[in-house]
């Protein structure tokens, strides 16, 4: 029994350690709650990011590119990447879409779909999705794009988009 003894005081410090791993695997959780409470109150600003895209796309499909740009920063630290390199600055962007897209025919009829939101912190969020155009005479066209979100006074613009084309979408 005397050999034994020396057990207990190890017995006694595993226990405190499994306690203090507990504790700590507790926290975790306490703080994955906390983690899924913020992802909770992302919807307000889902929504108003949805929102933003539902303005974009009903004003591209009244052919105002004016009015569709609203969704963008006006800032000339906007960027846009696609398949012609990158566009700088809301005056580039615009530029941009008047080059690629001249006429009605062209713009065709838009739709945005399959989003994906990522929020990076309270002020700032990626969305993935799709987008595609329907066009009568110019073949329909579609692909993916990538948009950075930043909150700002007057709502969340997009600081960067990256969008591509995708064959057969």
């Amino acid at each position: 029994m005397r050999n034994t003894l020396w057990r207990f005081p190890l017995l006694i410090a595993g226990f405190a350690g499994l306690a203090v791993i507990a504790g700590v695997l507790l926290a975790q959780d306490a703080g994955i709650r906390v983690s899924e409470n913020r992802v909770v109150s992302h919807a307000a600003d889902r929504a108003k990011i949805t929102e933003a895209l539902k303005t974009q796309q009903d004003a591209w499909n009244r052919g105002d590119v004016s009015a569709f740009l609203k969704g963008y920063w006006e800032s000339p630290e906007l960027t846009f990447s696609g398949s012609s390199g990158i566009a700088r600055g809301i005056a580039g962007v615009r530029e941009r879409y008047q080059r690629n897209y001249p006429d009605r025919a062209t713009m065709g009829e838009l739709t945005f779909s399959d989003l994906e939101f990522r929020f990076l912190g309270p002020q700032a969020a990626l969305v993935l999705g799709k987008w595609h155009l329907k066009r009568e005479n110019k073949g329909d066209v579609g692909g993916v794009f990538s948009l950075v979100w930043q909150r700002f006074p007057d709502g969340w613009k997009i600081v960067h988009d990256h969008t591509s084309t995708v064959e057969g979408m």
